[in-house]
């Protein structure tokens, strides 16, 4: 058996769409989804800086009770060969996104992903955001992983992770892998089947 760790982007990797788009589209009087995808689009390609964008479109969804973001995000499907690899395989596995961690809880308790989560947290006020404590900085978490690691992502956000890691993996069976991605990655999966098939061989 290998001694590498596994980290996972979540929006449109673990999930099989972006959460925000979804979230929007989801919430018909906030009328906000097409701005929202563009945001999405624009920042997984690098055109917007994560952090800008991030507090643009979590700005977007504030009015949303964190309990119905909640509900909304559990109905999310999922890539489900990939949830069963982490789930076996949970102790050498992490998710690394840039969600906030009041909205995605429910579904990384359903993946036994729970102690495992990299994201950003946030500040509440009853059940509604009211601000950040941290915006997640993937560059940083990186830091704090011990070697041997391979990481899986699509998005911009993802690149200074894959580069940093002993196998980068783009995955592109959501969205077009970002071409930063493709420029840092030691390998590119563009369906959920390969995907496994790789990282099992990995173990």
């Amino acid at each position: 058996m290998s001694d590498y760790r596994f980290l996972f982007d979540l929006d449109a990797t673990i999930t099989k769409e972006e959460i925000l788009p979804v979230i929007a589209r989801h919430i018909p009087e906030i009328d906000m989804a097409e701005r929202m995808r563009d945001l999405t689009e624009k920042t997984m390609a690098g055109e917007i800086p994560f952090e800008e964008s991030f507090k643009k479109r979590v700005g977007i969804l504030s009015q949303v009770p964190v309990s119905r973001v909640r509900d909304i995000i559990s109905a999310v499907p999922l890539h489900e060969k990939l949830v069963d690899f982490i789930r076996e395989n949970r102790e050498r596995c992490y998710v690394v996104t840039g969600n906030i961690d009041v909205w995605i809880e429910d579904l990384m308790a359903s993946i036994g992903m729970q102690g495992h989560v990299f994201c950003s947290h946030a500040i509440l006020k009853g059940d509604y955001l009211d601000g950040f404590s941290e915006i997640i900085d993937k560059g940083k978490v990186i830091q704090s992983i011990p070697k041997p690691f391979v990481a899986v992502g699509d998005g911009n956000n993802d690149a200074q992770m894959i580069g940093a890691a002993d196998i980068g993996i783009g995955f592109g069976a959501v969205r077009p892998i970002a071409p930063a991605v493709l420029q840092n990655a030691t390998h590119a999966a563009y369906s959920e089947e390969k995907l496994c098939q790789f990282l099992r061989q990995l173990l």
